[in-house]
């Protein structure tokens, strides 16, 4: 997977952000695949836009207050503007040589805003009921669709924004059935969104021991349910390889989704598979101090 990439520049989230914008972009997005492939590898293209988190517009779904900025609505031209950024930049990325595109639907970029009711407080057909504020993804997933033709289609979701006022997890599996009934490809979820407060997390935890180290276990339990046979992936909090196979053999998910861990150790699925039991990486999270400034690098010694 490479990191998520702005679909137009009004949309980048970060400095340091790779963009798949314009057709500008394609010929080094191609060196990277290109690389990938040389060594048999897989890549898929996840694009993204940031709504409110992008500075100096900060234009999401509605009006949003948060600290010392507050977010401007978007109009309904900006809306289908965008709908079409994301479906050009799906196509670049095909163009680009990616094996396929996935859809950011969560951490409180745009497809998320729209999706919570925190964030989304439109009284058009864009805003109010799940139904209408779902409307903004399915649209986007539907062009998507249409435009990259058999390359899988994939989407990240939030199984929770763990707000008080956000989206939940009812919501999040209502969500998830209505897109893999369309044919998505792979659902990836996890967790956390506009006014997350770190004391809810605890929420979407799985009763099993055996699952006490994946935070979004316990949600993707119920959101399972509402999309099986449909492929799934969970990310967040893997170290053990037991962990690892205990969620694919209990059909918890499908695919084990991890990037911390790969920082510290890019050949790791080469040690797990040599017999080494779990990951070195112990979530310091130093390296995510360097996001957007630099290179990702681990700073353990």
């Amino acid at each position: 997977m490479k990191g998520h990439l702005y679909v137009m520049d009004s949309g980048k989230a970060h400095e340091g952000m790779a963009g798949i914008s314009s057709d500008k972009h394609i010929p080094r997005l191609k060196e990277l695949t290109d690389a990938v492939h040389r060594h048999n590898g897989t890549i898929v293209a996840q694009i993204n836009h940031g709504g409110v988190v992008h500075e100096p517009d900060r234009a999401g779904p509605s009006e949003y207050n948060e600290d010392d900025w507050t977010a401007r609505a978007l109009t309904v031209d900006e809306i289908e503007t965008i709908i079409e950024a994301y479906v050009d930049a799906a196509e670049r990325a095909i163009q680009a040589g990616f094996d396929g595109v996935q859809i950011h639907g969560a951490h409180g970029y745009l497809v998320s805003q729209f999706l919570s009711k925190l964030t989304n407080k439109r009284q058009d057909k864009w805003g109010g009921s799940l139904e209408n504020r779902m409307r903004f993804l399915l649209k986007v997933y539907d062009e998507v669709r249409g435009r990259v033709s058999s390359a899988p289609v994939l989407l990240k979701l939030n199984c929770d924004d763990f707000s008080p006022d956000g989206f939940t997890v009812e919501e999040s599996a209502l969500v998830a059935e209505t897109v893999v009934g369309k044919g998505l490809d792979l659902l990836e979820i996890s967790g956390g969104g506009r006014g997350r407060q770190q004391e809810l997390r605890a929420r979407a935890k799985h009763e099993d021991p055996i699952f006490a180290d994946l935070d979004f276990a316990g949600h993707a339990e119920l959101i399972r349910s509402s999309t099986k046979p449909s492929p799934m992936a969970l990310v967040y909090g893997f170290r053990k390889l037991e962990t690892m196979q205990a969620v694919v053999d209990r059909g918890l998910a499908d695919f084990v989704s991890m990037s911390r861990p790969f920082i510290r150790e890019p050949d790791l699925v080469k040690r797990l598979m040599a017999g080494q039991k779990e990951v070195s990486c112990i979530r310091c999270n130093d390296c995510y101090g360097s996001f957007g400034k630099e290179m990702l690098h681990c700073w353990l010694e």
